[in-house]
Formats: structure tokens, C-alpha cells, sequence
């Protein structure tokens, strides 16, 4: 791994760090674009409380001077405004949560010291540190957004066929939705389950443009950039499934219309009409844009709340109530475009080497002169 990421803190604690390391000396960043990144976060239909209390704001603590990275680790802070020093002990786990396998594992006797790392307030640091990602990235000319497909059992039906539209359309939504029918079935579905107690999940659309073939690889199994992808995307709080391009699709389909056939111009190189993979065969990147599909679960916490176990005393007992959202699907997708960001970043600098971007951007040249490729963003979806 060319490129690491290590975040530190709790939901309630005094704030959350976040240490990159890795990245390649000369890279311009600074916190405001840290914070736009962050606020996009905290935005989407459904979310609670905690975004009203909390002003996500990015301090960047080290490993950039003069407004360009230096080669060294770069630390950023975050800092939490609803911190708490002393708090009753919680003892009744939430169904769905880490609460009871935090406590079986490390034997704690309040499983506020579980909830509160695995809480999805760690997600807050993964966005500023992998905003640093997502900008070596764009130095690229490659570019990564969300958008979601599914909320509450409502499917989008009608996008727009470019990426592009797709990617504006999500981006003005407050559900990250680019089909504004499916929007507003979607709203009342959040307000139908605020009212009953509840809460929803949904699929998010992580969608890469402009990346090159040959990140990856098809060598080792632990290289294979598909596998990282999912990986990535699979730790984001509440993700229970990962699917790269058409998968499940493709899966009930017969061979001649699985694949993505491979056509050559002069001028435009190699290139495909379709882009039923994903962007990703055998395990690296074909130089299609790359699309990641991950389902969420509804949240944990419920303010009707299932069924649980008092870890005191072992009697039955409702799962605790903690402020929470009635859905973060819109900003999952935030999370895992960060996520799917680091993934790229890190595969760009094992490729083209990590000392210095000037290095990089010239190892880069040479190579997609070699390859006979230009970026392919093309139709949203196979014909």
C-alpha cells in the first residue's frame, strides 16, 4: 500500500483526527477545500440532530508547508463541538450495532466504550483525510461522485444517459438523487418512517471518471483492485454488500451480453461502448469509468427500539435510544466516494511512484502515450 490512512476518536470525544501517509511532496491543498468536502458530509433528507449541533471544520496539523505537501505524514483535526466529559453508563446494546460484540471482545461493562469509536462520527475524519485523495486525483484529470439509486425500497427509473448530468443532478438533490420523481417518493418515505420511529437504507452509485488503464493488478489476489475497492467500501459504517459495474445484473445474463466489447480508433485509442464491468477486468482498471454499487442498512437506532439484553443483569430490556438520523444514504455516498478516492489514489501512486507529483505527472505522461488511451466517460449505462 503506496498510500495509508489511520483515523483516531470518538463520537463524543474532544474531536477526530485523521493521518495520510504517503502522499507525494508538492501537492496543493488547503482546509476550505477539506471543509467543502466535509459539509457535503453532514447534508441529505433524513439526517438528525447531531449534524444541527456539529460545523465539521478541517485543521491541518501537519505535512503541508506553504500550502503543498511535503512528502510526510499529513495529520488534519477535526473537532467535535458535542463532546462530553462524564456520561451514564449505557447497558442495553443496540440490535444491528457494535455495542454487544464491543463489549463481548473487550470485556467492558458500558457499552458507551464500544459505541462511541464505532459510531459513523469516525466517517467525519475519513472525509478530510481523504479529501487529500481526492485532490492528487484531480491532478489527474480524474474525478469521483455519488449519487443514490435506491432509499427506502424506491428505485430511481429515469437518469439522465451522460455522467455528467447525472453527477449535477445528484449533487443540487438533498437525497444525492438525479431522478427528482424517485426524490420525492423517496421524502415520503423518510417522513412516513420519522413518524413511526424508524429508519431506511439504500443503495448509493460511487462513480469514477477519467481514470486510466493498468491501476491494479492481476497478479496476487490482495492486489487485485476490485477486491481493494470492496474492501474500502465494504468498512463504511451500516454497508452490508459491494458490487462493482452490472454484477448482479450480468450475473443472470448469458456470456454475449455480460461483456464489454473492444473497439480501436487512431485517434481516440482503445475504447468500449459499454461498460457492463465497471470500469475494472481481472482486476485493473480498463480505462471505462469506474462504478461502485454498496447497499446500506437502516440505521440501529431506533427511537422505537428492538428487542435486547441488559449486559448487567441479563434481563430483557428495549436497546438503548440514542440521537441518531432516520437515514444516511445521501451522505454513505459522500463516505464512500471518499473511500473509493483513497482506493484510486493509492493505486495511482504504486503505479507512478509517490516522492514527487512532478515525478508522477511526467511517469504518467509516458504512460498513457503507451497505452494508446483517452479518459472515456461516455453513456451512464450499457446499450
Amino acid at each position: 500500500m503506496a498510500l495509508r490512512l489511520v483515523t483516531a476518536g470518538e463520537s463524543h470525544g474532544r474531536g477526530l483526527v485523521a493521518v495520510v501517509e504517503g502522499l507525494p511532496a508538492g501537492l496543493r491543498v488547503d482546509e476550505e477545500y477539506i471543509d467543502r468536502q466535509l459539509h457535503r458530509r453532514q447534508l441529505g433528507y433524513g439526517r438528525g440532530g447531531r449534524m444541527q449541533i456539529e460545523r465539521d471544520r478541517a485543521e491541518i496539523l501537519s505535512g503541508v508547508m506553504d500550502g503543498a505537501t511535503i512528502g510526510s505524514p499529513v495529520a488534519v483535526l477535526v473537532w467535535n463541538r458535542d463532546w462530553r466529559t462524564e456520561e451514564a453508563p449505557i447497558t442495553r446494546p443496540r440490535p444491528g450495532h457494535a455495542d454487544l460484540v464491543g463489549v463481548q471482545k473487550y470485556g467492558f461493562s458500558d457499552v458507551r466504550y464500544a459505541l462511541e469509536r464505532a459510531s459513523a462520527r469516525e466517517t467525519a475524519a475519513r472525509v478530510a483525510g481523504c479529501s487529500l485523495a481526492r485532490r492528487l486525483l484531480e491532478e489527474f484529470g480524474i474525478e469521483v461522485f455519488s449519487h443514490v439509486v435506491e432509499l427506502g425500497g424506491v428505485r430511481v427509473g429515469n437518469l439522465p444517459e451522460r455522467w455528467e448530468e447525472v453527477r449535477d443532478r445528484a449533487e443540487a438533490s438533498d437525497l444525492r438523487c438525479a431522478d427528482p420523481e424517485a426524490a420525492e417518493r423517496m421524502r415520503q418515505e423518510v417522513d412516513a418512517a420519522r413518524e413511526r420511529g424508524d429508519t431506511l437504507g439504500g443503495v448509493v452509485e460511487v462513480v469514477a471518471l477519467g481514470v486510466p488503464p493498468g491501476l491494479g493488478s492481476y497478479v496476487h489476489w490482495d492486489r487485485k483492485l476490485d477486491g481493494r475497492l470492496a474492501q474500502a467500501v465494504m468498512s463504511v459504517h451500516a454497508i452490508k454488500g459491494v458490487a462493482i459495474g452490472d454484477a448482479f445484473a450480468i450475473a443472470a445474463a448469458p456470456g454475449h451480453r455480460a461483456h464489454d466489447e473492444i473497439f480501436y480508433d487512431p485517434d481516440q485509442g482503445y475504447y468500449r461502448r459499454t461498460n457492463r464491468a465497471g470500469g475494472l477486468e481481472g482486476g485493473v482498471t480498463n480505462g471505462m469509468p469506474v462504478v461502485v454499487r454498496a447497499a446500506m442498512k437502516p440505521l440501529s437506532t431506533l427511537r422505537q427500539p428492538l428487542m435486547s439484553a441488559d449486559i448487567r443483569t441479563g434481563e430483557p430490556a428495549p436497546g438503548a435510544v440514542v440521537r441518531s438520523d432516520v437515514t444516511a444514504v445521501p451522505a454513505a455516498g459522500v463516505v464512500c466516494e471518499a473511500m473509493v478516492a483513497l482506493v484510486l489514489a493509492d493505486a495511482l501512486c504504486e503505479k507512478f511512484g509517490a516522492d514527487s507529483l512532478a515525478d508522477m505527472r511526467e511517469a504518467y505522461r509516458r504512460y498513457v502515450e503507451r497505452a494508446r488511451w483517452t479518459p472515456q466517460v461516455g453513456v451512464r449505462s450499457a446499450p
